[in-house]
């Protein structure tokens, strides 16, 4: 499956948000991160001639970094330096009500967007662009590799 046949299976109501979100991915994501399917959805991962070690639960595959998901009752945006970076959940946790009416709901990687009309799309953008193929690196080796 490719990133394009992800994206066509979406049902309607999801499909504008969706690639909304994604665009603002691809705008604002730091160079050297690679767009791919990833654990079965859209994913956003330091590529292997970067990082040749991998992913240390498989390193066959690519450091994974982001991911993107149409689940049944919401779209998840999966950010992995979220749940690596306590600086980073903290900022995040403290941004999301000045661009939100709604309630944050997220688990540890996960931020669920429930209400198509209430994305944060502006602050993802700048979630995006917090975080380099280097600096995710360097947190994964000190934080999650075993």
């Amino acid at each position: 499956m490719t990133v394009q046949e992800y994206i066509k299976a979406l049902p309607e109501d999801r499909s504008a948000p969706f690639k909304k979100i994604r665009k603002i991915i691809k705008d604002n994501l730091p160079e050297g991160f690679k767009e791919c399917i990833n654990y079965k959805m859209p994913g956003y991962v330091v590529p292997q001639s970067m990082y040749p070690d991998g992913y240390h639960c498989d390193p066959k595959l690519p450091l994974p970094f982001m991911n993107l998901a149409n689940q049944k009752g919401f779209i998840g945006l999966y950010h992995m330096g979220i749940y690596a970076n306590p600086e980073l959940l903290d900022w995040f946790v403290a941004e999301y009500p000045k661009h939100c009416k709604y309630k944050l709901d997220m688990g540890k990687s996960c931020i669920r967007f429930k209400k198509m009309e209430d994305i944060p799309y502006d602050l993802i953008g700048e979630l995006v662009q917090k975080m380099t193929p280097e600096d995710w690196i360097k947190l994964y080796e000190k934080n999650l590799k075993k």
